[in-house]
This record gives structure tokens, sequence and C-alpha cells, in this order.
């Protein structure tokens, strides 16, 4: 979403973001094009895996699935290069999931009919769609396309309900690794009024690499996605904390310029 210069939605602002590449920097041409002073130094960092002789026989075997899920834009992006490789032709009879709106875009650019939670962008949220009551998922085949390890909320959820889940990992989340150096220009010469941290396990990556080397880490304002990881941030002893409703690029504009959550 491109903001016109005579328009600074964000003027003066500057934001951090730490959520992975290539997406940390798609956020901060659309931070600085609304006016924002924005920089990117990423908390996780993501892997491909490659797929061993079960993850190939899955691929292969997809058009025996009912619904396929995947958990982010990342799980979704490799899965579709994957499927480029083994597809002619899109399987049909797929019911493609995304636990947000990012994640189902993913499918959709490729020409797949992906739903995602009315409302949220979490596992909860799409365990709430009605498509997933037990009385509509008992016995149907669910392929969970994921990063290695991971909350199990969604596949524990699932299978109690009735679903034969089978879990396709993809990825694999690292804690970078940042000098002293670079940790103090991005946090004490830039000195950020907002950081956007997109996950819990981006939140705990920032406290470990950073909360040393910035004593003042926890009075900067945090955008989070959802109200468990703000729960976790108040934990840690920051003060000043947004729940972003839309993690599109516009919906994060519109957090950046939401007053204090209470």
């Amino acid at each position: 979403m491109a903001i016109a210069p005579s328009d600074p939605l964000l003027s003066g602002r500057r934001i951090l973001v730490c959520r992975p590449q290539p997406r940390a920097d798609q956020l901060c041409q659309t931070l600085i094009e609304s006016g924002a002073q924005a920089r990117a130094l990423p908390m996780m960092e993501i892997q491909p895996l490659e797929l061993d002789g079960r993850g190939r026989a899955l691929i292969q075997d997809l058009d025996h699935f009912q619904h396929v899920i995947a958990v982010s834009p990342n799980a979704a992006q490799r899965l579709i290069d994957h499927l480029e490789q083994w597809w002619p032709q899109w399987p049909t009879g797929i019911h493609w999931w995304g636990v947000g709106k990012g994640t189902a875009d993913a499918f959709q650019n490729a020409g797949l009919p992906a739903n995602f939670p009315d409302q949220g962008h979490d596992s909860e949220a799409l365990l709430a769609r009605p498509e997933f009551s037990r009385e509509r998922i008992s016995e149907q085949r669910i392929l969970l396309c994921k990063g290695q390890g991971g909350r199990e909320l969604l596949a524990q959820t699932l299978q109690e309900r009735g679903a034969r889940v089978e879990h396709l990992p993809l990825y694999q989340r690292q804690r970078p690794s940042y000098d002293a150096k670079t940790i103090v220009e991005h946090f004490r010469d830039f000195d950020p009024d907002t950081l956007i941290v997109l996950s819990g396990e981006t939140l705990k990556n920032l406290l470990q690499v950073v909360q040393n080397t910035d004593p003042g880490l926890t009075r900067r304002r945090l955008i989070v996605p959802v109200s468990r990881v703000a729960e976790e941030a108040e934990a840690a002893g920051f003060e000043n904390i947004i729940i972003a409703g839309d993690l599109s690029p516009a919906g994060l504009l519109k957090a950046l310029q939401s007053p204090t959550r209470s």
C-alpha cells in the first residue's frame, strides 16, 4: 500500500521491523512511503527444509486430502514451490486454508482459492470456523503445512475433533545472531519509538538478543499480532502494546496510528 508523500501518515515516526525477510524489507518500504523512518532487524530467520521421502509422498498424494492448511505465508509459499514441481495442474477438490489473510493471499496469488478466518489470524481463529466443527471435520484428512516445531494447538484440536491430520514441516526457524555494534546502531542510535513483532517466538528472540544491550527496550511501543503475544509482552515488562487486527501492510499502518492498548 503506497501512500503519497504529500500525506505522510507516519511523519516523524521511527519504526523497527523485526519480522523475517523478505517481508521485513517489504513492510519497511510501505512505512517509508507513509512518512516514517523504518529499518529492518529480523528477530527470526527462516531456513527452508528439503523434503524427505515421507514429505514427497504427501505432496504426491495431495489429492487424497480434503483440507490443506498453511500456518504462515512462508509455509504456503514453500508448499506452492513444491507443488509446481510435482503437479502440472493444481489438484482439485481440496479446501485451502490460511490462518490469516496474508497466508491465504499466498495461495490465492498462485491461483488456489484459499479461505481464512473472518476475524483474527491465528490457530484459535481458524478453529472457530464452522467448517472445522467436530460434526463437519470428523474423519476428514487434513494436511498441516508448517515450520518445524511450533505450537501444537491446531493439530491437537483437529485430532480431538476426529480429523486425520498429517504434518508437513517445510522450514525451520532460527534466532539470528547480531554483534553489539549492530544492536547499538538499531536501538540506541536509530532509537525506534515502535517495534513490530508479529509472533511469540519473535518476541522471545528479541528479548534474548537485545535486552542486555537496550535498557529501555520494554518502554518502546510494541505492535503484536494477537492477545496471547500481548500477554507475553506484558509479562516481560512492556508497557505500551498495540494488537494489530490485521497483519496486512494496511492493517499494520492502522495499528501504528492506534492509541495504546489498555
